[in-house]
């Protein structure tokens, strides 16, 4: 072998391995990220950061990166949960657009996204916004997730609303998709003149979870625990005790209803003390229970010892709560406000009371008790909904398409 002869051999082994090397970064640099903009997230559960959770969960051919606030000073600043890595920035919400952008900056100089998620028009909308200002090439993904009154941004900021307006409506001007959880949400979006697609794609429900059977044991201990006879009825409402979800109006219908009628309240909230305090005043303390708030895996077996489930809203952007209980065999009371008249139908799916009307929900509820047979037909119609409609694996499906479109 000559000298030209094995270097023409060498050369040609090292261009091999070093392509090779080439199309293994270049396959890598061509992995599909996402960067999502949050304002809370796991540990911290609601709607939004259970849809984020169970979506990212099923979908594992893209990266998911995710900037959020650090509420608690033991949480660390990087973890990664299911398919999400977490980097939690330690600021105030004040200020969490422009420290989340000047993070997101930082992160993109390595991660370069192909799409930035915004979760909801607020502070993490802005955060988005400002990115999206800075880099027009990447795709914007706004998720509309909103649960309080429509007007909420303009109570919040006051006098500065006037201001700050234009801005807000920029978030939707600017995103080149908008994902709505409710037709509500999605009229929202066209009233703030969003000129590119808006598609609804609802939260799902965990369908396993809330199907499942609790055992006779179970229910049994639990009836005892809250000293629950045969021949009481139970009301139950899973909420956050906020003014929007009117759970004083629930403790005021039971007066209306039969002593033998009790409520059990899951959940905590601003509201809590103020609810506590109105119990006495109906001399209702032997008929509703407070149990605080309840881990997302127990909320099934409360379920499974109530009758009735009631949430009299003033708004809701969806109202996941309605779901699990209809998925549980609980028929369910809601007001015909925001999201909720996507999936409750009077007399089908379940019962529609009136705002802000504690006799109306007290009509509804003896309807559902005494009814037998429009009881069943409503749990029956009910379940068969959310088992079509809101499984997370179909909500998961709707959303990839969604990054496919943007991708």
């Amino acid at each position: 072998m000559t000298y030209s002869t094995f270097f023409l051999d060498l050369s040609v082994i090292l261009l091999y391995y070093f392509n090779n090397i080439i199309f293994m970064n270049v396959s890598e640099d061509n992995s599909k990220k996402i960067l999502i903009f949050s304002i809370a997230y796991i540990p911290f559960v609601g709607g939004a950061e259970i849809a984020v959770k169970e979506i990212t969960n099923r979908i594992n051919d893209i990266q998911f990166d995710m900037i959020t606030l650090k509420f608690n000073k033991k949480w660390p600043k990087f973890e990664r949960i299911g398919n999400v890595n977490i980097y939690r920035i330690n600021t105030s919400k004040l200020f969490f657009p422009f420290t989340a952008f000047i993070k997101a900056r930082e992160l993109n100089k390595e991660n370069k996204y192909d799409i930035i998620w915004a979760i909801m028009a607020n502070r993490a909308g802005f955060a988005a916004l400002f990115f999206k200002i800075f880099h027009p090439k990447i795709k914007f993904l706004l998720t509309l997730q909103e649960g309080d009154t429509l007007d909420y941004p303009k109570k919040q900021i006051g006098i500065f609303w006037i201001l700050l307006k234009p801005l807000f409506r920029a978030i939707f001007l600017r995103a080149d998709f908008i994902q709505v959880i409710s037709k509500y949400l999605g009229n929202w979006a066209k009233n703030m003149r969003a000129k590119n697609p808006i598609e609804i794609v609802p939260n799902g429900v965990d369908l396993e979870k809330f199907k499942s059977q609790i055992s006779n044991l179970k229910i049994n201990e639990l009836k005892e625990k809250f000293d629950i006879k045969e021949n009481e009825k139970i009301l139950i409402t899973t909420s956050r005790l906020v003014e929007k979800n009117a759970i004083g109006d629930i403790i005021e219908a039971l007066q209306y209803l039969p002593a033998n009628v009790k409520l059990l309240i899951l959940g905590a909230g601003l509201e809590e003390e103020k609810l506590k305090s109105q119990v006495p005043s109906f001399n209702l303390q032997d008929r509703v229970i407070f149990l605080g708030h309840i881990e997302s895996q127990e909320v099934p077996q409360y379920l499974a010892i109530s009758d009735v489930f009631v949430r009299p809203s003033l708004s809701e952007g969806l109202g996941s709560s309605f779901l699990e209980a209809m998925a549980a065999g609980i028929p369910v009371i809601g007001t015909p406000v925001g999201g909720i008249t996507d999936f409750l139908r009077d007399n089908e799916t379940g019962l529609f009371c009136e705002v802000n009307n504690p006799k109306s929900i007290a009509e509804k509820v003896k309807i559902l008790l005494e009814n037998g047979a429009l009881r069943q037909k409503i749990i029956a119609n009910a379940k068969e909904l959310v088992v079509k409609n809101y499984d997370w694996d179909l909500i998961a499906e709707k959303m990839q398409n969604i990054f496919n479109k943007l991708l």
